[in-house]
């Protein structure tokens, strides 16, 4: 497998809104409950086209399966309030059949250093209930837990508690 992780553009749309979408119909990852329209996916790329809160896709020619789109991840802002400019919040989904095999890491490095490079003091996650390899993931790149919202989220008839992580690259 040779994985480049390059900025997302409008040709991965397809492979990016497959992932999310398919999270949003059967899995917790996303609070979202319907699926993105086409007009919604491509506002979603356009406020992702950002030198400082850029998409990123994880791409190899050989994944037949998504149109090469193995993963993507996102920074975004965690607060339109400027007092919150120095930290931005990271969202990472990888493809099913590409789980297990660093894709998520190597995104997740990469937006680290993005943030880095535009001066992002702080990182943030959100993780739903249920999803232990997500914190794991997290911490192996020096994420630690900082809370847990109870009961926030309601999803396929569940309530769901988030737990709250971050990255500070001030330290």
């Amino acid at each position: 497998m040779t994985v480049i992780i390059r900025p997302a553009t409008s040709e991965d749309a397809h492979g990016i809104f497959a992932i999310y979408n398919t999270e949003v119909r059967v899995g917790t990852a996303t609070f979202d409950t319907d699926p993105m329209t086409d007009d919604q996916q491509a506002k979603w790329l356009a406020a992702h086209d950002s030198p400082r809160y850029p998409a990123l896709v994880a791409h190899d020619v050989a994944f037949a399966a998504n149109r090469g789109v193995l993963g993507w991840a996102t920074l975004s802002p965690w607060s339109d309030r400027c007092a919150y400019a120095r930290a931005a919040e990271v969202s990472v989904y990888v493809h099913e059949e590409a789980r297990g095999r660093g894709v998520g890491r190597s995104l997740l490095k990469a937006l680290i250093d993005h943030a880095r490079g535009v001066d992002i003091a702080v990182l943030l996650a959100r993780i739903a209930e249920g999803n232990p390899v997500s914190i794991r993931l997290h911490e192996s790149v020096g994420f630690r837990e900082i809370g847990v919202m109870r009961r926030v989220g309601e999803k396929f008839g569940r309530i769901l508690d988030v737990t709250l992580l971050d990255l500070h690259l001030d330290a």
